[in-house]
């Protein structure tokens, strides 16, 4: 069997895309190991999600450190020590300095709750609905020093419905990015998704109905 990819997770909070990755890392045969979850916050529920899977842990608080870069290279040096392949942003509140951001490129990774590059930033569903759009949705992506810039692995559509309030929209939208996100690690992971002049490349993959995969360049 080919040795998987030793893949760690940034978090700041809860870990609700922590647990879909651990949980799609733990099926046979796929790509990526989950082998470390690190947070800035002691507090973050997904410490617990991890504990509770046997993934290691490491909390690095940020307010621990006088610059950013003191910061960055804590965390890259956790990485290090772990023999870490990947990574994977999911909800880690923090933006990442360009240095970072290159040291690990085309192997790091985040998900976005809208379908970029429209709605970048925070408080999207608020601005999804205010705007009146009639989709929306998520996307997974390499990451760049731009905030939520990079190539998109794959997007999952939402439907936006007249009723919905911020809540119930997000809710919806979470859902797709535990189908969603899993499956750019895996991608990327097992080498089917590659990067051809910033765009992402596909081999021979098939998506759920409602997962929209990247398409390759004409």
């Amino acid at each position: 069997m080919t040795e998987r990819l030793r893949t760690a997770v940034l978090i700041s909070g809860r870990g609700s895309n922590l647990r879909t990755l651990i949980e799609a890392s733990a099926r046979p045969r796929t790509a990526a190991e989950i082998a470390l979850v690190i947070s800035n916050r002691a507090d973050a529920a997904g410490l617990a999600i991890a504990g509770g899977a046997g993934v290691p842990t490491n909390v690095i608080p940020h307010r621990a450190f006088s610059t950013q870069v003191a910061f960055e290279n804590a965390i890259d040096h956790a990485l290090q020590d772990h023999g870490i392949a990947l990574v994977c942003l999911a909800g880690f509140m923090r933006v990442l300095s360009p240095w970072f951001v290159e040291r690990w490129h085309d192997r790091l990774l985040n998900i976005h709750p809208s379908l970029l590059p429209a709605f970048r930033g925070l408080d999207t569903h608020r601005r999804v609905l205010a705007e009146g759009v009639r989709f929306t949705g998520c996307t997974a992506h390499l990451v760049r020093a731009e905030v939520d810039a990079g190539p998109i692995i794959a997007q999952a559509v939402v439907p936006v419905r007249q009723d919905d309030t911020e809540d119930s929209l997000a809710e919806r939208v979470l859902a797709a990015e535990h189908r969603c996100y899993p499956m750019a690690l895996e991608l990327i992971a097992s080498g089917r998704a590659r990067v051809v002049d910033e765009r992402v490349v596909l081999d021979g993959v098939m998506a759920p109905d409602d997962v929209v995969i990247n398409p390759a360049p004409e």
